[in-house]
């Protein structure tokens, strides 16, 4: 158990992992150029990437012929229900080349084929371009009549649940679950883990609060900050996984809680040594391995049902 008065993680695995990470990304990165923060986050992915799982395919495409998109397809497919991932990197970083790896081993776990999206970054392109791409895959999939997943890492994890909130206020149906990573979802910045975990290693709030700077969502929009609905009853089954030591913490903690009351089936993981973005260290990490195998089984879960 994790003494909850602990400011940082004492897993070596995980410890490894943070000063890896410390090595091609320093603390201090937001203060950099966004070329330089795109550069260092490049090589930093590029380090955890893992070769392909035997017999998986890929194939890069666009939709509305401007929005990069890439399918995996596993060796074996045993369902329909296709898979969407979200990348994380505060909306200012990450590509289809950043979750690479990641994105393979769900589809291989899942036995599902997996769509990722290379949505328009900030600053270039503030609120709601990264949403407004990643609706418009969202509808390539279910206008094909296929059923999807929903899955999304911290800024992705964010996407992920707003575009849950708009398909249900447009009445599009066909998500028939969504998975959320550490998700940022409109915390106030100020108390609970916010506050607690304002220095955490790999995030501190002062980051949360530069990313948010720079995407410039409105304030009171719940597409932006789902934790602004006013209601989330109608949603699809949801997994949530937190890190223990993360300023967002608490956003997954809270989405959880209102899910429930809204009667909506909620699986909620709280990952006691873990950090933000631990999913790289899926590899090095034995309490990142059982989490990313959680995510599996309820991703698997997920598109089976679907």
């Amino acid at each position: 158990m994790t003494d909850p008065h602990q400011k940082a993680p004492t897993e070596a695995g995980i410890l490894d992992f943070l000063a890896t990470c410390a090595a091609f990304y320093p603390d201090d990165a937001v203060d950099a150029s966004i070329s330089q923060q795109r550069a260092w986050y490049d090589a930093l992915c590029a380090h955890f990437d893992r070769p392909l799982p035997a017999g998986m395919v890929t194939e890069d495409r666009k939709v509305e012929e401007r929005i990069p998109v890439r399918w995996y397809r596993p060796a074996e497919v045993k369902t329909e229900t296709v898979l969407y991932y979200i990348h994380g990197g505060g909306f200012v970083v990450g590509s289809l080349d950043s979750h690479h790896a990641i994105c393979a081993e769900l589809a291989e776990h899942a036995g599902a084929e997996l769509v990722s999206v290379d949505y328009r970054l900030a600053p270039e392109h503030v609120w709601p371009a990264a949403h407004d791409d990643a609706f418009a895959v969202l509808k390539s999939l279910l206008d094909g009549s296929c059923k999807v997943v929903l899955i999304g890492d911290s800024a992705g994890g964010n996407l992920a649940a707003g575009l849950a909130l708009r398909a249900r206020e447009e009445g599009i149906a066909g998500i028939v679950g969504q998975a959320v990573i550490y998700p940022a979802l409109g915390g106030d910045l100020v108390s609970g883990s916010y506050a607690e975990m304002a220095q955490a290693p790999g995030l501190t709030t002062s980051d949360v609060a530069y990313y948010r700077t720079v995407l410039q969502a409105p304030e009171d929009s719940p597409v932006a900050h789902p934790l602004l609905s006013a209601s989330l009853t109608g949603l699809s089954p949801t997994f949530i996984t937190v890190a223990h030591f993360d300023p967002l913490r608490d956003d997954g903690r809270a989405y959880a809680s209102r899910l429930a009351e809204a009667g909506v089936e909620v699986w909620f993981r709280e990952e006691p040594q873990m950090v933000h973005a631990w999913l790289r260290a899926r590899h090095m990490s034995e309490g990142a391995r059982l989490g990313f195998e959680a995510l599996c089984a309820a991703v698997t879960r997920f598109a089976a049902q679907g």
